[in-house]
């Protein structure tokens, strides 16, 4: 079991639903309509052309032609096609996201494995699998929309930048944003994270022998290794004194921050890259490029998006948020949903009611707010009865017009869920980090599209608390049958609308 294992259990399921889809759906549908003949103009080498619908820059039909000249060579010795555009059909387009697809499965097993070193294998081959089945994921990959592809650029930055290989993940990082703009946002959370990250393991002070401080003579031994991070573990060493480049009132400044809550991390945070601040220029300089270029290309191009500019105009869409959260806790509803996990979340009224009344108090009326306030029903999202939050917009959160209130304790419930599980394996900055990535990445967004909340979930459920197998094994049947559903019913209930020619099909 293994990386080469998720690669083959992937396979199992890319390549038959791929042949499947592109015998009953053989022709651009929806969004394709527009990425197929653009990558099709690439691969005529016609670079200068591009259609102005497009919103996304041309990452995807880059890393297309690449596929297709990769595939030409055999191709042609076996004489299936005369020529590299022949070869460029709709379906070859649609598997170059199969491929990344198998791709992004290693990746999150390797993700996996780093952030969980002592996973056994076959644990840690179970939840890529899982993973890979998430259903949003899944479906994209068998369509010729940039999801997959954009999956799969922002998480090879990650792991490249959780090895410290900082140049690699800011040239990892530049695909991202070229595949998808808004993958900016997500160059800006990597960087956080790796500022986080190398900021304590610098801070490491390994130390052997009985533990006895002497104040007059300055010298220390002990018993244990400590190791300075977002928590003080201790292991069992033998002997040698390992300090980094801190001088002592520096570390002691360190440790009383440890135990100060919140703003203490953030001065810890601030003491630790000071401390290293040219080890920090040096590697993380690549990414101060991207941010430049991107800032350029934003002044240049007079907004973020590239086309039809008006139906994607940067909206206050608050209450996007709140739809994310409930979304992707139900994703993890064995993490989320349970009476341990609600009793969890209720320990701290025992400790201190009026203080926990004050905040959930708060974020209800912050959510209250969002909803009544902030929440946009773009002209898409109530004309095209092609997407499904076409139909939770009607028959659950329009249904009455009390339900959309009625909801926010729902909401408030899966982010203070979601904040509990983050905190308990990482610093409190890196959860802020997370959920400012994840606004910032949403809220502009007017169009309520489940598209848009993958790569938020992956981070979060990458870095969620270990569950047991029974837990996984739930999400995977849960996954499946979703999975199920969706393809059935775009593959096999097609339906005609009045106003536009052509079969219509079901689609997230």
């Amino acid at each position: 079991m293994g990386a080469l294992a998720v690669a083959a259990i992937i396979c199992l399921w890319v390549i038959p639903i791929s042949i499947i889809v592109n015998r009953i759906v053989p022709e651009p549908y929806m969004d394709e309509i527009f990425h197929i003949p653009q990558a099709q103009q690439y691969c005529r080498g016609n670079f200068k052309s591009w259609d102005p619908m497009i919103t996304t820059p041309p990452g995807l039909y880059c890393l297309s032609i690449v596929h297709v000249v990769s595939l030409f060579p055999g191709m042609y010795f076996i004489q299936a096609v005369p020529s590299l555009l022949e070869l460029c059909t709709s379906a070859v387009l649609r598997f170059t996201n199969g491929v990344l697809a198998v791709f992004c499965g290693i990746l999150i097993y390797e993700i996996v494995t780093h952030l969980s070193p002592s996973l056994d294998k076959r644990k840690a081959t179970v939840q890529a699998v899982v993973l890979a089945l998430y259903p949003l994921h899944w479906f994209f990959t068998f369509l010729y929309y940039t999801d997959v592809a954009s999956l799969t650029a922002v998480l090879a930055m990650y792991l490249a930048c959780l090895r410290k290989k900082f140049h690699i993940s800011a040239l990892l990082g530049a695909v991202a944003v070229v595949i998808r703009q808004t993958n900016v946002v997500w160059v800006l959370f990597v960087v956080c994270t790796g500022v986080i990250d190398l900021g304590n393991e610098r801070n490491k002070i390994k130390v052997d022998g009985p533990l006895l401080s002497n104040r007059e003579t300055g010298h220390a031994t002990m018993t244990s290794r400590i190791t300075l991070g977002s928590n003080l573990k201790q292991r069992k060493s033998s002997g040698v004194v390992e300090i980094d480049n801190y001088s002592t009132s520096s570390q002691s400044a360190f440790l009383r921050t440890q135990s100060s809550g919140f703003l203490g991390e953030i001065q810890a945070i601030i003491l630790k890259s000071w401390h290293i601040k040219w080890e920090l220029l040096v590697s993380f300089s690549p990414f101060i490029i991207i941010l430049v270029s991107f800032v350029a290309f934003v002044h240049w191009n007079g907004g973020v998006v590239l086309g039809a500019k008006e139906a994607h105009a940067v909206s206050p869409h608050l209450a996007q948020v709140m739809y994310y959260g409930l979304v992707s806790a139900l994703a993890m509803a064995p993490l989320h949903f349970s009476l341990a996990r609600a009793a969890d979340l209720l320990c701290p009224f025992r400790k201190n009611k009026l203080l926990s009344f004050l905040q959930w108090l708060a974020v209800l009326t912050v959510g209250l707010v969002s909803v009544h306030f902030f929440s946009i029903a773009h002209p898409y999202l109530i004309a095209d009865n092609r997407h499904y939050p076409f139909y939770l917009w009607r028959k659950v959160v329009n249904a009455h017009w009390l339900m959309k209130y009625l909801l926010v304790p729902l909401y408030v419930y899966s982010w203070f869920s979601i904040f509990n599980l983050l905190g308990k394996v990482r610093p409190k900055i890196w959860v802020l980090a997370y959920f400012l990535a994840t606004a910032a990445v949403l809220i502009p967004a007017p169009l309520i599209e489940f598209r848009y909340y993958t790569i938020p979930f992956y981070f979060l459920v990458l870095h969620s608390p270990a569950v047991d197998s029974r837990s996984w094994l739930m999400m995977g049947i849960l996954y499946m049958a979703v999975n199920v559903f969706t393809m059935m019913m775009f593959l096999f209930r097609p339906f005609q609308w009045d106003h536009e020619p052509g079969v219509q099909r079901f689609i997230w």
